[in-house]
């Protein structure tokens, strides 16, 4: 009996190769479908980060009847290591929302005295009785458990930066306005009095009280109370808190911070007068101006003193943020450490601009490209009756911002007219 043999179908070389090109191509045209998707859904998770902020600060609010205050806590009005067994008004104004974020447990370790340390850390021995004050000690030290704990509410999901040399770290600061001169500590000693003077400012100065008066003309005013009702220009109008991007160590022009820009009495050199002295100059790298040159005089950079590296610290750096260049433009300081005069800016890791919290809490995605006016003008101050500002009476107090709609946004009273629509 004889058999058929059938031949099997099968791929040819040439068909397999061709199969494969096929996958090859639909593969990549996928993945930068799935990289947005997923960006869109960390951007998504950081816009519902800042409105539980805002809801946080508006309970706050309805609680206490104030604003949280950014440059709260102790005063160095204390016995032994003022550091150690008080805070001298550092404490940001993340710090009294945890409660109202969710976050009761790290408040009670807080606001109650403790003697937790950080794993691999000892108590120090100038604590008085050996434990922790209520409200902590300063917010650097490293012993202390809650300044070291990272809060999920205050970090972006697009942003990588991660541990060491920060502390806990953070991505959403306080709006201190479009001026700078006191606006880093608001005019306050460490001992809450209109002073300049650290460890002997315990009484009241006119002259600081009107020059920081001029110039603190954001949604917050560092080291002072302040209230809904002190927003004269409207909550939907004023920025309360904008994105942040904490330092990865790269050198990154809208993540860490340059110093050395003060001129003293030469308003060419110094970004008190002249903030686009910040923005343009030999300090960025004209091949990659996403970068600071390698011959910028940096700060922070392995160190705890980089941008967004201490959720727990009120200084600009830190927890706060300027409205004179817009997003993701660069951050400069006018003297060498980190309680300088400065400008630092807003930023984020998402494309093309950043989160900004309106004073109402709505959350509104504010690009690079907002009308920034004139870089170039002097920031506003109180100057003197001859000299209003460094450069005449542009600056003088009570001006409309010189940096345009993104200056206007954080003034809270100036009686600026906006005519855009943000939140559409």
């Amino acid at each position: 009996m004889l058999r058929t043999r059938r031949s099997r179908p099968g791929f040819t070389l040439v068909e397999l190769l061709v199969v494969i090109a096929i996958i090859g191509v639909l593969v990549g045209l996928l993945l930068p479908a799935v990289q947005a998707a997923r960006e869109a859904a960390r951007r998504m998770s950081c816009s519902n980060n800042f409105k539980q902020i805002g809801l946080g600060v508006h309970n706050y609010h309805s609680a206490f009847k104030q604003l949280p205050t950014n440059g709260a806590g102790t005063s160095r009005a204390v016995v032994g290591n003022v550091t150690n067994n008080s805070n001298r008004l550092f404490l940001s104004w993340l710090v009294g929302i945890t409660p109202f974020v969710e976050q009761q447990a790290l408040w009670e370790q807080i606001a109650n005295p403790s003697v937790q340390v950080t794993q691999g850390r000892t108590m120090p021995g100038s604590t008085i009785g050996g434990m922790w004050p209520a409200m902590g000690p300063c917010p650097w030290q490293r012993a202390y458990v809650p300044w070291e704990t990272n809060v999920p509410t205050y970090r972006c999901p697009s942003d990588p930066a991660q541990g060491l040399p920060g502390h806990g770290r953070n991505n959403y600061a306080a709006c201190i306005g479009d001026a700078l001169d006191r606006v880093n500590y608001g005019g306050t000693s460490e001992y809450g009095f209109f002073h300049n003077s650290k460890g002997g400012g315990q009484t009241d100065l006119n002259w600081m009280a009107t020059r920081s008066r001029a110039a603190c003309r954001g949604f917050f005013w560092n080291r002072r109370e302040a209230k809904f009702r002190d927003v004269l220009d409207g909550l939907a109008n004023t920025i309360m808190a904008g994105e942040i991007c904490t330092s990865n160590g790269q050198r990154e022009v809208n993540a860490d911070w340059v110093r050395g820009f003060g001129g003293g009495s030469d308003p060419a050199s110094d970004i008190t007068a002249n903030p686009n002295l910040c923005k343009q100059g030999v300090h960025i790298d004209p091949e990659r101006p996403a970068f600071y040159s390698p011959t910028a005089t940096m700060h922070g950079l392995g160190s705890d003193q980089c941008k967004g590296c201490r959720w727990a610290d009120f200084r600009p750096m830190y927890t706060s943020f300027t409205t004179i260049l817009p997003p993701n433009d660069p951050s400069c300081q006018a003297g060498g450490g980190d309680y300088n005069e400065g400008i630092h800016s807003a930023g984020s890791r998402h494309q093309g601009g950043a989160h900004i919290l309106m004073g109402d809490g709505a959350v509104i995605f504010i690009t690079d490209s907002i009308e920034a006016g004139n870089a170039s003008a002097p920031p506003i101050e109180r100057g003197n009756n001859a000299n209003p500002g460094w450069l005449g009476p542009a600056s003088a107090p009570g001006s409309q911002s010189p940096y345009g709609l993104w200056g206007a946004l954080g003034t809270r009273a100036v009686k600026e007219t906006i005519e855009e629509e943000l939140n559409q």
